[in-house]
This record gives structure tokens, C-alpha cells and sequence, in this order.
């Protein structure tokens, strides 16, 4: 088992403690928060161990779990790098591009494995389909959110459409090659929503919407490809793949047949795959302990996770 601690006990910190406390992969150790008052109740309430100096945790763990505000997120993880220590920081992965630069130099000077936290890629619906989706041209993607004060500290781009960032990078294999966005702020000092479109070098086009101020919650993506639609319901963990192909001569009185204007004749047919039940983020702790203990590549890289950044930031520019 490997030690682990955890930076950060506010709300999703407090999951990843739980998380870690329950796997057979780990030995939570203990966690550091900055503010004493909340260390206190959660050590009262949970009985985890508190340590109150960064440096102490570090030492006595061999994974460093960084669930910090964003702001902090470089300086925690340069601290664990330079001890020896793997590291899983949430997204966004730095508050620079540079900075991840330099986490990903430090990794690779130091010999430590890095995860980010983009957990979506662990959702039972995309996981369902992931091996399905090939070569998408367009792409669309909604997610809305109701207002919740936490998280307001930062762009809507940053704070939830860097999730669907990442899920496209991850299934575009093509360079950027144009993004046009716009953002508006509307109770926070910061874009509440923002609609982006992104334009790749194979021709592929991807649309987003984010918003943190809806009145009903939506994390919805439609992949089109050649005779393939897939569509993945990131919230309700379902999906749903519709396929064509070529009809038969002599088609079943059930059987969906459409013809063009040319006279060609496909048939529809629905691949809806089992979707396993699982805990997300549980699991994107665990493979990253697997790929420590084999020396293999975590699934959501820094690489990824610097990525997912670069164009998080470029959307956000054009505002």
C-alpha cells in the first residue's frame, strides 16, 4: 500500500479523504489545510490525522494528493517533486501554462509519476463508449450548472468546461487550429458563461457551452462521425450510440432503412453498451496507484493536463 496524504480539506478534499481512507491501494496517512478552524472539525468529525506544516506531510508519504485551491497548486506540488514524492493535483492542473511546464520538467528531473484529477474521464458513460468514438467531425457539449458561490474564484472555462477540454483532446487526435469564444460575467467578477468553438487541423469542430448559472443541471456530449452518432450523459451516466451501415437486399419488416437522394440505402441499428457502476474518482486514485506500483503511464497525464490547460486559456483570451 502506498502512503498517501492529502493537501486540502475543503469539499472535494474531504471526498478524496474518504476515498483514500476506503481503498485497499493506499494508506492515508493524513492531511494539511491551511485554515486551523476546518482542520479541527474534520480531524473531529472524520478523525483523520492533522498535520500542520506542508513539509512534515510530505515527508511521511510517498503520494502527495493536492486538493488546494487553484492559486496554490504549483508551489504544493514543486514542494512534493523536489522530495521524491508522485503527485494527483485536481484540475486545473496549475494557474499558469508555465507552471505546468515546470511541474512536468520537475516530474521527469526527479523521476515521479503526476495524475491529474479531469475524473470525467473515469465516468462510467464515456468509458462505455470511448473505444467507439473515432475520428468525430463535430462535436457539441453542454454543461450547465446551477449557481453555487464555490468555485466562483475562477472563470466558468476553468471551472467546468475544462472538463469537456480535456474529453476532447483526449479522443482528437489533430492540433488546434482556431478557437473563437465568447464569455459573459453575470453575478461573479468572472465569465458565468462562456460558449467556445474550436476548430482542429483534420477538420474536426467542437462547440461548447458552460454555464454555472442555469436552473437546471446538463453534462451532455454529442459525437458525430462517419455513419456513427454517440451521444454520452455525463450527469445520468448513460449513453447512447446510434450506427448505420449498408441495408440488406431483403430488410426485416423492423429494420430502419433510410435512402438518400442518390438512392443508397443504410440501415439503423442502436449499440447501446453495458455501462459498469463505478466511483469516479475512487478510481482515477486507484489507476494512478497502479501506475506508480508498474511503473506504467497514468491515464490522465500531466501532459493532458497541461493541455487541457493551454486551451482553457486560449478560450479565455478571447473574452
Amino acid at each position: 500500500m502506498l502512503k498517501a496524504g492529502v493537501l486540502g480539506a475543503g469539499h472535494l478534499g474531504k471526498i478524496h479523504l474518504r476515498l483514500l481512507n476506503q481503498s485497499n491501494k493506499y494508506d492515508l496517512v493524513g492531511f494539511y489545510d491551511a485554515d486551523p478552524e476546518n482542520a479541527k472539525r474534520v480531524v473531529e468529525e472524520f478523525g483523520y490525522t492533522y498535520y500542520d506544516s506542508i513539509d512534515d506531510l510530505i515527508e511521511a508519504v510517498d503520494v502527495v494528493d493536492i486538493v488546494t485551491p487553484t492559486l496554490s497548486h504549483y508551489d504544493c506540488a514543486k514542494q512534493a517533486i523536489k522530495k521524491g514524492k508522485h503527485i494527483f493535483i485536481e484540475k486545473p492542473i496549475t494557474n499558469t501554462v508555465e507552471e505546468a511546464e515546470t511541474i512536468r520538467t520537475l516530474v521527469a528531473e526527479h523521476g515521479v509519476k503526476g495524475q491529474v484529477g479531469h475524473v470525467e474521464r473515469f465516468n462510467p458513460a464515456f468509458i462505455g463508449v470511448k473505444d467507439q468514438i473515432n475520428n468525430p467531425m463535430f462535436i457539441e457539449c453542454h454543461r450547465l450548472a446551477e449557481f453555487n458561490p464555490r468555485g466562483t474564484d475562477v472563470p466558468v472555462v476553468l471551472d467546468l468546461m475544462i472538463h469537456d477540454i480535456d474529453i476532447i483532446l483526449s479522443v482528437v487526435q489533430s492540433p488546434v487550429k482556431h478557437i473563437s469564444a465568447s464569455g459573459v460575467s453575470v453575478v461573479s467578477e468572472t465569465p458565468d458563461i462562456a460558449n467556445a468553438r474550436i476548430e482542429f487541423k483534420n477538420g474536426c469542430v467542437a462547440n461548447l457551452t458552460a454555464s454555472r448559472i442555469s436552473l437546471k443541471n446538463m453534462r451532455k456530449t454529442r459525437f458525430f462521425q462517419k455513419d456513427a452518432y454517440i451521444s454520452v450523459d455525463f450527469l445520468e451516466k448513460k449513453c447512447e450510440v446510434v450506427k448505420m451501415k449498408d441495408a440488406p437486399d431483403n430488410p426485416g419488416d423492423f429494420d430502419m432503412i433510410l435512402q438518400n437522394a442518390e438512392g443508397v440505402k443504410k440501415q439503423i441499428y442502436f449499440d447501446n453498451p453495458e455501462i459498469a457502476n463505478n466511483n469516479a474518482i475512487l478510481d482515477e486514485l486507484e489507476t494512478f496507484a497502479d501506475a506508480i506500483s508498474n511503473n506504467t503511464k497514468p491515464i490522465v497525464t500531466l501532459h493532458d493536463g497541461t493541455e487541457a490547460l493551454r486551451v482553457a486559456n486560449m478560450i479565455i483570451n478571447q473574452f
